[in-house]
């Protein structure tokens, strides 16, 4: 297990902490059940919808859609930062703003209809595959929101909830779970266990801290010190009988990404609010505020760089290892960058 094996799990549980913070917001002004309910269900068709179209992106026969690779998947990020960019004014800009969400609905239609892979699974068509980073972030967040919304700031029934997608997870992982083969395309990603695993205990942390704020509790720190430590004791346990492994979306992987993200999200709060150091965070907190701008931006220039040839990014191919965390930490920082730039001129994906 590497540092890179920890980055999906780390966004989960970050997903996860946010929910009770951003759900509450809307309870707070009155929004009816029916209206969140709408929101959570729109975001979660949103990231399926992203996220298949990029895992096929990849899967463009060019020869036989008429388009390379390339191109489409271009053609593709266009269409979804046209459709889904936060417009400012949208609601004095009504006309304007339908007219570029329509002409990204065509485009998308295009593409999708133009598209073949040459291969037979599904004729050549689009696959939903494993749904792609995006779309496992859809399936759990759809759970994770959901259960937020029957449970609230319940810790216990949110524990429960945790325990049975772990359970779920651990049950997959043995082939005991074969039976619901069938279901396997549709609802995969709930019957792995896995990913709502990570996202929910992302939600219990989010609970927990909510909840201990708003009574002025000083045990934060302990509190999550513990739970990370628990976290990686329990995945370490799991080894026994599931090897630590992101590909294979093991319990024991859950548990001991779950436990860093724990501890480094207490390291990160005793500098920012108890020590009240917040300055060495500026220069990300665009890339923060609009995550999914950072991570779709650099698709777009990856796709532009492999279809002009400029070696921008001749750092992945080096066999020194100094240059290639120096390319990457540059690289990284200078997306940042970019989204801080494209707000600037109000291009900010919002689901």
């Amino acid at each position: 297990m590497g540092l890179a094996d920890w980055v999906f799990p780390g966004f989960l549980f970050i997903v996860g902490m946010a929910i009770p913070f951003a759900l509450s917001k809307r309870f707070t002004r009155g929004d009816h059940i029916a209206d969140i309910s709408r929101h959570i269900i729109t975001r979660w068709i949103s990231l399926i919808v992203i996220g298949v179209l990029m895992l096929n992106s990849t899967r463009v026969n060019a020869e036989l859609t008429g388009l390379s690779m390339n191109l489409w998947a271009l053609l593709m990020y266009v269409a979804v930062f046209l459709f889904w960019n936060d417009y400012p004014n949208a609601r004095e800009r009504i006309y304007t703003v339908a007219g570029y969400k329509l002409a990204a609905l065509a485009i998308l239609i295009y593409l999708v209809f133009k598209f073949r892979s040459g291969e037979e699974i599904n004729n050549g068509s689009l696959i939903t595959g494993w749904w792609g980073i995006l779309g496992l972030i859809g399936w759990s967040y759809l759970v994770t929101a959901f259960t937020y919304m029957l449970f609230r700031d319940s810790i216990w029934k949110t524990v429960m909830v945790v325990f049975f997608f772990l359970a779920l997870n651990i049950l997959s992982s043995l082939r005991l779970l074969n039976f619901l083969d069938p279901l396997q395309p549709y609802l995969g990603v709930l019957i792995g266990g896995n990913t709502p695993f990570i996202v929910l205990t992302g939600l219990l942390a989010g609970v927990i801290l909510k909840k201990l704020k708003s009574a002025e509790n000083s045990n934060i720190i302990p509190i999550f010190i513990a739970l990370g430590v628990l976290c990686l004791i329990s995945g370490f346990v799991l080894r026994r009988w599931f090897i630590i492994s992101k590909i294979w979306a093991t319990p024991s992987w859950g548990f001991i990404c779950s436990g860093i993200s724990f501890l480094i999200y207490i390291l990160i709060y005793w500098i920012v609010d108890i020590k009240g150091k917040k300055a060495w965070a500026g220069f990300i907190m665009p890339a923060g505020r609009h995550s999914l701008t950072t991570y779709l931006a650099p698709s777009v220039l990856y796709h532009l760089f492999w279809m002009t040839n400029l070696p921008i990014l001749f750092y992945k191919q080096s066999q020194s290892p100094a240059i290639v965390i120096a390319g990457s930490i540059i690289w990284a920082v200078a997306m940042a960058g970019l989204t801080a730039l494209l707000a600037r001129f109000n291009i900010k994906l919002r689901l």
